[in-house]
């Protein structure tokens, strides 16, 4: 499929900077391809009366850790500044980072990171250089040590369409992290569960909707434009996942009663569907999932998603595009821009409905 049919012009101004304060009052484009009109216009606040009693979201808990860091390249005495962002996690002391100047960078440099206030450095060995700017560092810290450690030394990592046009604060920690966000590992937030807050959460529950939790560690891959000219050319990043028991229990007991399933965000409905055994079932999952979700794709799990306003040609406005239609997804894009809605990850967001989905 030509990537061009996913592309779209954006206006810089309409790239937001900040999220809305409070977060439930930032705007909420309902899209329903299948009524007429097919578009309405909300608030996130209004969101419990758009959905139904016995409904299931599914949140992703995943935890942001502060992944961009700036330090020194060591090589014997020679020293030089350096700045990573970490993007996926090999094991418990090991990550694939994006590195500047990476072209400097060999195997067997050291690098150490810090920050003003930060107790102590941060230490890691160049252990490859793979190339396209990424090195794969050993650190001299594992685990929760260097989760903690990652966490005094480290920057929130903003997407670039933020962090090139103003810098990262302290702000940026809360409004960078959802309130329910527990398993620490991803380097991007799950953009859509920004917008929940503790009040928003219980007025959901008081309308008879429940509520699951799934894990999807997000990389910095999630939010890139694809470059070939054919979604076919296309190779799609991996990113690691658990659903438990309870979760595919609930979710497979919500569609056996034909309750909609709803994902908060991308990242839950592409794992949702990554462990999909047949329409309308689930398995328990711990893997690495690398679904790309293109028009034609046949959802087994998934009535319904709420999430941000996505990049042109990227591998997120496709998926949106094959839950309901790449014109209605068009249409619905020229609406947003056309209505001032705020776009990307402190944006507005959308309820999109499957086409032909659950009445």
């Amino acid at each position: 499929m030509r990537v061009d049919l996913f592309d779209f012009d954006l206006p810089d101004d309409r790239i937001a900077l900040r999220p809305a304060v409070p977060r439930e009052s930032a705007r909420l484009l309902h899209i329903m391809p299948d009524a007429t009109p097919q578009l309405a216009d909300h608030t996130v606040g209004e969101l419990p009366s758009l959905l139904r009693p016995g409904d299931l979201l599914v949140f992703n808990d995943t935890r942001v850790l502060p992944a961009a860091l700036k330090g020194e390249r060591l090589r014997g005495d020679a020293r030089a500044g350096v700045s990573v962002n970490l993007h996926k996690r090999e094991n418990a002391s090991t990550w694939r980072a994006f590195a500047r100047p990476a072209k400097k960078i060999a195997a067997g440099d050291r690098m150490s990171f810090h920050a003003p206030g930060a107790p102590a450095p941060l230490d890691a060995d160049v252990v490859d250089t793979p190339g396209g700017g990424e090195v794969v560092l050993r650190f001299a810290l594992e685990g929760e040590a260097l989760n903690a450690r990652l966490s005094q030394v480290g920057a929130m990592p903003l997407p670039p369409y933020i962090a090139s046009k103003r810098a990262v604060d302290t702000r940026d920690l809360d409004d960078y992290q959802t309130i329910y966000a527990r398993e620490e590992g991803s380097v991007a937030a799950p953009t859509a569960g920004l917008h929940f807050t503790e009040k928003l959460l219980d007025d959901i529950r008081g309308r008879g909707v429940e509520t699951a939790y799934l894990t999807l560690h997000v990389g910095a891959g999630t939010f890139l434009p694809v470059k070939a000219d054919d979604t076919s050319d296309h190779v799609m990043h991996a990113e690691y996942g658990v659903i438990d028991d309870e979760t595919a229990t609930r979710i497979n007991t919500a569609k056996a009663k034909g309750r909609r399933v709803i994902a908060v965000g991308t990242t839950a409905l592409r794992l949702l569907e990554s462990a999909a055994l047949e329409r309308g079932k689930i398995a328990p999952f711990t893997a690495e999932t690398n679904i790309f979700i293109t028009p034609g794709y046949e959802f087994r799990v998934i009535d319904a998603l709420i999430t941000n306003f996505h990049l042109p040609r990227s591998t997120l406005f496709m998926l949106v595009c094959a839950l309901a239609g790449i014109e209605t997804m068009q249409n619905a894009y020229r609406h947003a821009i056309r209505n001032g809605y705020r776009f990307y990850s402190y944006g507005d967001t959308s309820l999109i409905e499957r086409a032909g989905g659950t009445a």
